[in-house]
């Protein structure tokens, strides 16, 4: 398969995986809870760089995203953003210590080196069965197409969505072309995920013939021959006819005799016609056309309701509702979680509480967003839809979407080094999801519960267990140690269970060749953290 080559991909080839693990901090006062407060189990705003947003995500959302929504610069030459990421490499650092314009003959490099690690690390996010849509323009679509084609397989692609951003074209000084329609491009991320197909329902249909039987409608059957040797087998005679010139059946001889039996073919017009009567019609499924309908909002449309929810807030680049509620629609179910690392106005957070209201789901979203507004406008404007607006026409946006979330920071790195010193000490939870992901390399526990005797999780062959309290003095102690006794309830629970243990603990009182017998394998804290390959 051809490969996009670009100045810097030799920097940035494998940046998302130096990127540190980091906290995740919950700021109590900026978040919108119900009395049971905040919670990272919650819906998500996260303020802090995109990319270490993501990775800080990904011990407890690895493998998880089912709809990953993103809206990335469109490097359009403006000045609308800024290549920084922390590159180990003072060359590549100097390339990009301005912002972008139309000036800088190198731009569209240097977009590509700021989308290539949050790609990559999304893919690591995005569930089997998960799809991603970016919303991008004429300045770097043909770029991105072959940028996805590399990341997540170009036979993983479902299409290229058109959206009409707006009604006309606009006059723009020395410009012989106004675009008027953006692009959703759609990645699957393995051949097990798929969009929701079109479905009519029968309720929609009109039957207005009758006959002794009932009420029907009338459906051509003919089509357009390809000319090819197998679509002869689709050119048998029906009630005597032959398809005219050029014409073959569009359904097979088997299917053709048992309708004929029923009598359910009906010559209308010259046309040889079916019959399909309500009593047993069903609804239908099809393709979705790659051309959005007029229903999914505009650029206009879009601003007036940011303004109807904040007033004048200065955001002049938001999506409308309707746009991402169409494609969350196509992609998501009632209990999936949505995440969105380029959040903006917060629009994808909206969608979401709004399909629940809607279908009575309970469909999580996580957004991460860098810019200073994350509070102002991104975490404002999801804290009042869920209140309730005053202005706007929307009866279930006036009552309130309902909801919660909670609003994070991103805080220190996970590091071997400090948790040894005690300088950073993680909760329980932060280490044990992280030690789920290095050692499994995705999240395969269901929410970590700390038991009496330390287990946290477990996978198909192993029971995972972690000592371990964030406190320099416990870790010190005797109590933090595997010892004897506690191994012992180890083996009964696998010996239950039919599965090996892992152990993570700063040390141990009892040697590994008696733990081996015993089927566990002791894992020092902060050091012996990695890839397990059973």
């Amino acid at each position: 398969m051809p490969t996009l080559d670009f100045n810097g991909k030799q920097f940035i080839r494998g940046h998302h995986l130096t990127v540190p693990i980091k906290t995740l901090e919950i700021d109590e006062e900026k978040s919108f809870t119900d009395e049971s407060g905040p919670s990272l189990d919650d819906n998500l705003i996260i303020y802090g760089d995109n990319l270490e947003g993501l990775k800080a995500l990904l011990p407890r959302y690895a493998n998880s995203i089912k709809c990953i929504y993103i809206d990335p610069p469109y490097n359009t030459g403006n000045k609308d953003w800024k290549y920084n990421d922390n590159v180990n490499s003072p060359q590549f650092k100097a390339w990009l210590n301005k912002y972008v314009d139309t000036e800088d003959l190198e731009r569209h490099d240097k977009w590509l080196c700021m989308m290539w690690p949050r790609l990559n690390i999304l893919h690591e996010l995005l569930s089997d069965e998960g799809i991603i849509f970016i919303s991008i323009d004429d300045n770097e679509q043909h770029h991105l197409r072959m940028l996805m084609d590399e990341i997540f397989g170009e036979k993983n692609f479902l299409g290229t969505f058109l959206w009409k951003k707006k009604g006309t074209s606009t006059n723009t000084e020395g410009a012989t072309v106004s675009p008027i329609a953006d692009y959703q491009v759609c990645y699957r991320k393995s051949a097990v995920g798929s969009i929701t197909p079109r479905i009519t329902p029968k309720e929609t249909r009109k039957y207005p013939e009758q006959d002794e039987q009932g009420n029907y409608r009338m459906e051509i059957i003919e089509k357009k021959n390809t000319g090819t040797s197998e679509r002869k087998t689709m050119q048998f005679q029906i009630l005597g006819k032959h398809p005219r010139e050029g014409k073959r059946w569009q359904i097979g001889e088997k299917t053709a005799r048992e309708l004929e039996a029923k009598n359910r073919f009906i010559i209308h017009n010259g046309l040889v016609k079916k019959k399909i009567y309500d009593f047993e019609d069903k609804d239908t499924t099809s393709a979705h056309p790659t051309y959005l309908p007029d229903s999914c909002g505009s650029s206009d449309s879009a601003e007036k309701d940011l303004t109807n929810i904040l007033g004048n807030c200065g955001f002049e680049t938001s999506k409308p509702v309707e746009l991402v509620l169409y494609l969350l629609k196509l992609s998501s179910n009632s209990n999936d979680i949505i995440l969105d690392s380029f959040a903006g106005s917060g629009t994808t957070a909206q969608a979401v509480l709004a399909l629940n209201k809607e279908d009575g789901g309970n469909r999580k979203f996580i957004l991460v967003e860098r810019e200073n507004y994350a509070n102002d406008i991104t975490a404002q404007r999801v804290r009042r839809v869920i209140n309730g607006v005053e202005n706007t026409k929307d009866k279930n946006l006036k009552e309130g979407l309902g909801g919660s979330f909670t609003y994070c920071t991103l805080g220190d790195t996970i590091d071997e080094i400090s948790m040894l010193t005690g300088e950073t000490l993680p909760d329980y939870e932060t280490v044990a999801n992280y030690i789920a992901f290095v050692a499994t390399g995705k999240r395969e526990f269901t929410p970590v519960k700390k038991s009496k005797n330390y287990c946290f999780g477990e996978t198909e062959n192993i029971l995972f267990y972690l000592i371990y309290e964030p406190s320099l003095e416990f870790m010190q102690s005797r109590e933090s140690a595997l010892n004897y006794e506690l191994a012992r309830k180890i083996e009964s629970a696998c010996k239950n269970a039919d599965k090996k243990a892992y152990v993570y603990a700063s040390h141990k009182n009892i040697s590994q060749k008696d733990l081996t017998d015993m089927q566990i394998t002791f894992c020092q804290l902060p050091y012996n953290i990695y890839r397990i390959k059973e």
